[in-house]
């Protein structure tokens, strides 16, 4: 009895340390009075609970689920269903503590405000929208501003992930963390200057709401900051505004925040900056991605649109085992989605191995019928750089929906002309309209967008008439151009066409139809023939007629049909003509017909060469000098000769000529000389 009283008081002694230590916040010593308490009770349900309150605001969540699934007896779900959701939420066992709400037999506040943030992070973002919405309904309490900025964040990320409109809340921002979820469902639209608006408003909240507590510094502001100032970055990035975008990632990334998955998404975002340049730089800012604890912070698109960066970036490192890695691990994971094949085809491209690359598309689209439009888009363009034309046509017409549109039916009638097959040409043609007449044939046309023979129909057979008319394929001509003049009689261009064609085949059916053409004087042609003959498109323009003095006027008139005399130019006189000798008056006649040539005299030269030292002349030079013989007249003289000259004459000396052939040499001298000449002095 003595025992137990004294085990009693100091029970009692501990339970008020206990309470002490709760009200002031020092857990640390409650969890000690705690453990007393238990050492003398093991199974004290109330004491149980403290350890694991206690364990729980010291960041021990792993200890204090360890307490509740080992005291399972005791603490049963009714009485630490929250205790035990909330550590498992802090653990990142989202999935546990969705479980261990639902499983609770009672749903307190606590439990729902715990069941929102469980929903939000599941992505789970309509049912999260409906329970915040019960919990602003139903509580009235100082937290209310949290659960709407909660709600507004909810509202963003469906905007944002989800692609939704979001709907007026109705919430007042006075609040940076409101106006900046905002700007956030904003940018999900699409609306970026309203965004970017917003965004501004949220700094300045945010600047005059933390300069108050006078224990914040500026750095602390900048911190806070952050996550808004890389909003506006993004922002700059879509309005392709990337060296604004670009500084302020870098600015952000220099102040080192705390929260890691900030960081790792400006850090994508630099990557997607960069392409394939810089890539020193992206390979740095890819680590900041891989920081423990990214995968918690993000959402699964953003987690997503990081891995594929990571597999391009190896793509464009070179790092083709790496590449290939990453782009099999994300199609394992997303099964249906078009990027991991596409960067694996697009890595077999870079090895050259496109017919590897054809065939892994092919198997993607035969698995995946939903996306095999944009990939039999893609096999389209590898076979055309490989140069398969037809190839690449026959993938293009396997694509369904896409085959009658307009812009396909121009692009297969294109690419078939390149190839000189007009026969599929004209087939792509008549497959088109036909598909547009049966569209027709089957549809209300009092609620369809397509009216009786619509604009679309009628000119893909005014195109395929002029495609056919142009390779000469005129009768299939004729009866589309007739089609279209049957549903507008009216229509005078297209009945000139079908004349213009007849004419070619049956001119007499040309004749008849020519009587439908519209007289000349019903035709009101209003043209300016003045204008349109001093036209810039026009091939002869006439010229403005100046004011005319009288006698002028008179000449014009007189003489209208005498041509003007036109001035004959100076001819060009050689370099080294001299007046006072007379020219050579058989100059015009070739050398062999002159009567002073004798014939080249042959063998003396060619028993030369050879002799002597190199650059001397023979004894004999002088006697095959034609200059010093009487009969010869004097003539122009060659460049190079070794001809002697009286000193009066102007012809430099041919030691200074420069040899035949090689003009750019005297300037390279004379310019030196110059300059030697300019420093002398």
């Amino acid at each position: 009895k003595m025992a137990s009283a004294g085990g009693a008081g100091s029970a009692a002694a501990l339970w008020s340390e206990v309470n002490r230590c709760g009200q002031n916040g020092d857990f640390a010593r409650a969890l000690k009075s705690v453990n007393k308490i238990l050492q003398i009770s093991k199974d004290d349900v109330t004491a149980l609970q403290c350890k694991v309150v206690c364990l729980i605001q010291n960041g021990n969540f792993k200890e204090a689920l360890s307490v509740i699934n080992t005291h399972t007896k005791v603490l049963t779900s009714d009485v630490i269903a929250f205790e035990k959701a909330y550590c498992e939420y802090r653990l990142n066992r989202i999935e546990n503590a969705l479980k261990t709400i639902q499983s609770a037999s009672q749903q307190t506040d606590k439990l729902k405000e715990l069941y929102g943030q469980v929903l939000y992070r599941l992505e789970r973002y309509d049912d999260c929208l409906a329970a915040y919405r019960d919990l602003i309904r139903n509580s009235q309490d100082e937290y209310e501003e949290e659960r709407k900025t909660n709600l507004s964040a909810v509202v963003a990320a469906q905007s944002t992930w989800e692609k939704v409109m979001p709907e007026d809340l109705g919430l007042r921002e006075a609040t940076y963390e409101l106006c900046y979820n905002t700007a956030c469902a904003l940018i999900g639209q699409g609306k970026l200057n309203e965004a970017m608006k917003k965004l501004q408003k949220a700094e300045e909240l945010c600047r005059q709401s933390l300069s108050e507590d006078s224990d914040v510094t500026e750095e602390d502001i900048e911190a806070e900051l952050a996550i808004i100032h890389g909003q506006m970055a993004y922002i700059m990035q879509l309005q392709g505004r990337t060296e604004d975008a670009l500084q302020l990632y870098n600015q952000i990334i220099k102040l080192k925040p705390t929260d890691v998955g900030l960081l790792a998404v400006i850090a994508n975002n630099i990557i997607t900056i960069n392409k394939d340049q810089n890539v020193f730089d992206s390979k740095k800012k890819v680590k900041l991605t891989n920081a423990e604890g990214v995968e918690h912070k993000l959402s699964k698109k953003q987690l997503q649109a990081i891995e594929f960066n990571k597999a391009l970036l190896a793509m464009y490192t070179n790092q083709a085992d790496q590449c290939r890695k990453l782009s099999a691990s994300l199609q394992s994971q997303s099964p249906e989605h078009l990027l991991p094949v596409l960067i694996q085809a697009a890595q077999l491209c870079r090895e050259k191995q496109h017919a590897k690359a054809v065939v892994l598309l092919q198997d993607f689209a035969d698995q995946h019928p939903a996306n095999a439009a944009e990939i039999k888009l893609t096999m389209a363009q590898l076979k055309i750089a490989q140069g398969s034309i037809t190839k690449a046509c026959m993938i293009l017409r396997s694509i369904e929906e896409l085959q009658h549109k307009p812009g396909m039916v121009s692009a297969l009638v294109t690419m078939y002309s390149h190839e000189e097959d007009i026969d599929s040409a004209i087939e792509v043609f008549t497959q088109a309209i036909q598909w547009y007449q049966q569209f027709q044939a089957r549809t209300n046309y009092s609620c369809c967008v397509f009216q009786p023979k619509s604009p679309v129909h009628l000119s893909l057979i005014r195109e395929a008439a002029n495609f056919k008319l142009k390779h000469g394929r005129k009768k299939e001509a004729i009866s589309d151009l007739e089609e279209l003049w049957k549903q507008n009689p009216k229509d005078v261009h297209t009945l000139a066409q079908l004349i213009s064609a007849y004419s070619l085949v049956d001119p007499e059916k040309a004749k008849v139809l020519s009587k439908h053409l519209p007289s000349s004087d019903t035709m009101s042609l209003k043209v300016d023939v003045d204008a349109l003959e001093n036209s810039h498109g026009a091939t002869y323009v006439r010229k403005k007629a100046g004011k005319l003095t009288g006698d002028s006027q008179q000449k014009e008139q007189g003489q209208g049909d005498v041509k003007k005399k036109k001035k004959k130019k100076k001819g060009k006189l050689p370099k080294n003509y001299d007046p006072k000798v007379t020219p050579d008056p058989e100059r015009w006649l070739p050398m062999r017909e002159r009567s002073y040539y004798r014939g080249r005299k042959k063998g003396k030269k060619k028993d030369q060469v050879g002799k002597g030292t190199q650059g001397s002349t023979t004894a004999g030079s002088s006697e095959l000098d034609a200059s010093k013989t009487a009969s010869s007249p004097p003539t122009s003289p060659r460049p190079g000769s070794a001809a002697a000259v009286s000193a009066t004459s102007n012809v430099i000396p041919p030691r200074h000529q420069k040899p035949a052939g090689a003009p750019a040499t005297k300037k390279k001298q004379q310019q030196k000389k110059k300059k030697g000449a300019k420093g002398g002095w």
